[in-house]
């Protein structure tokens, strides 16, 4: 075989390497670094923390998100829906202590906010801080809470069960199909006289409701 066959050879095997490295690497320079492509995608948000059937401790609830295909964008909030980007709803609904068995069913078979149990929102300056401060100035206290970051903190909260609806919202407040559930639970405090033992003759106790929506 001539030397002239052999370089040849040996450019288009460097050159195959080059063109590997390239892909693989997205051009980056980066060392170490793999830069996936940029692809348009659903924007999901996926709720943290309180993970669903937990038990708090205390009375409050750090509640965090994870979103993705989703800009927020603190500065656009009242504006103008945008593609692609905008705030969230955090919405936090205390189970009733006696629920009626239709309701139940009702929540169970349509998650989201439309069909959850409604007992007493959580959604107030008092108990979601500056995002309850912010709902009253917009007109949602009571429905739910804006925020212009992935976290929201509830205080005051009073023992039972909880269920949270997260929902991924336009710049004008407008929700779009992105939400998430969490179900948690507010423990007595152990000091604290027990409250009485509620009647739920021919309805579903709260522990069994939260039960069921949990699980």
């Amino acid at each position: 075989m001539s030397k002239r066959i052999i370089f040849g050879a040996l450019v288009a095997v460097a050159g195959a390497v080059v063109v590997v490295i390239l892909v693989t690497s997205g051009g980056s320079d980066a060392p170490g670094r793999t830069a996936a492509p940029i692809q348009p995608g659903q924007a999901t948000v996926e709720i943290i923390s309180p993970r669903n059937g937990s038990r708090q401790q205390n009375r409050s609830a750090v509640v965090k998100v994870r979103v993705e295909n989703f800009q927020m964008a603190p500065l656009q909030f009242g504006k103008a829906p945008q593609f692609g980007e905008g705030n969230i709803r955090f919405s936090l609904n205390r189970v009733p202590n006696c629920v009626r068995p239709e309701a139940l069913e009702k929540a169970l078979n349509s998650p989201t906010s439309a069909g959850r149990l409604i007992g007493k929102s959580y959604d107030f300056p008092r108990y979601s801080g500056p995002n309850g401060v912010l709902a009253e100035e917009i007109g949602t206290a009571g429905l739910y809470s804006p925020a212009t970051k992935p976290e929201v903190y509830y205080q005051h909260l009073p023992p039972g069960f909880y269920r949270l609806v997260v929902t991924l919202a336009q710049n004008n407040g407008s929700e779009n199909d992105a939400h998430s559930v969490t179900n948690f639970e507010v423990l007595s405090n152990p000091r604290a006289k027990p409250p009485p033992a509620q009647d739920c003759k021919g309805k579903v106790s709260s522990t069994e409701a939260a039960k069921a929506i949990s699980s």
